[in-house]
């Protein structure tokens, strides 16, 4: 079985999916940032058109379920602009939703995010799930029950917004030891926001993804030790293992709107890994590793 990448017009071959964002979101909203939320196609075609300036081929956005992610928009703009997009499926943290939507649709999760994967129009290619600050509520541990069934049965990959980038080895043995989800499968995101390099250390050993997303945003204080963490990682033979993502959820944050958006992916941050850490090192982050995490031999589809 040939492993693809599935993205909002169909399947591709993973030496098809080029330099890669690996985590951002061109439509998100949520009623924790009232008033910010990313809604405008004529922005997000933008934003595209910069990257692929700047070199990009793929973005995976990683708004799941019931935020916004407007799969049709999503569908229109990589017509236009030839860019690979991977949506997702899944469920945030509870916080996020409409109490009353949430209620209808809290005991069937995993048909749910199977039939997104599987039978949508535009079909989901991973699962996003989420943690709490330094711990995995009961929310949470009820999503990534739903995400580890809907894994079983489909094998997508399962992304983990961390927050804080806090609770890694939790949500990993959660997932892993008891919902027997391959370590491979999994992408652990936001691991920027704790630079503990012991604990990237420990992940990328167990064979999980790493993602540091979201660098330049103006309330993360940990944007300076992004290289000596990766630098980190790479000393310790785990090149493999690392993704890069620019997680934009605001209009602001948006390169149209003067924030660092996505293009700052390829025209600041590669550069300078290439010059720190080496071209090699640069084209595993952005090319191949995206290629390999985002991969699937998927078990289930529809006629």
């Amino acid at each position: 079985m040939t492993a693809t990448i599935r993205t909002v017009l169909g399947d591709v071959t993973p030496e098809e999916f080029g330099v890669c964002d690996s985590h951002d979101h061109l439509f998100i909203r949520t009623p924790m940032l009232p008033g910010k939320k990313l809604d405008d196609a004529a922005a997000a075609l933008a934003e595209l058109n910069a990257f692929t300036e700047a070199g990009g081929n793929a973005v995976v956005q990683w708004t799941p379920w019931g935020m916004g992610a407007r799969p049709e928009d999503l569908r229109r703009l990589s017509q236009r602009t030839c860019v690979h997009i991977v949506s997702a499926t899944g469920m945030h943290q509870a916080k996020h939703y409409d109490q009353g939507e949430l209620r209808r649709v809290y005991d069937q999760l995993a048909g749910l995010f199977i039939h997104e994967l599987t039978g949508a129009r535009t079909r989901a290619g991973m699962v996003k799930v989420a943690g709490a600050f330094h711990h995995v509520d009961d929310h949470a541990r009820h999503v990534i029950a739903a995400a580890a069934e809907a894994h079983h049965a489909t094998d997508a990959p399962i992304g983990v917004h961390l927050e804080g980038g806090t609770a890694a080895l939790d949500v990993l043995d959660l997932l892993c030891d008891t919902h027997r989800v391959p370590a491979h499968r999994v992408i652990l995101g936001h691991l920027h926001r704790f630079p503990d390099t012991r604990i990237h250390r420990q992940v990328a050993e167990a064979g999980a993804f790493l993602a540091f997303d979201g660098p330049s945003r103006a309330h993360h204080g940990t944007d300076w030790l992004l290289l000596s963490s990766l630098g980190a990682l790479i000393d310790a033979g785990h090149a493999e293992r690392v993704l890069l993502g620019g997680d934009t959820t605001t209009p602001t944050a948006r390169s149209s709107a003067d924030g660092p958006g996505m293009p700052f992916l390829l025209r600041s941050l590669r550069p300078r890994i290439e010059r720190e850490l080496g071209h090699d090192v640069a084209s595993m982050i952005f090319i191949e590793n995206p290629s390999r995490a985002f991969a699937v031999n998927w078990r289930k589809d529809s006629a």
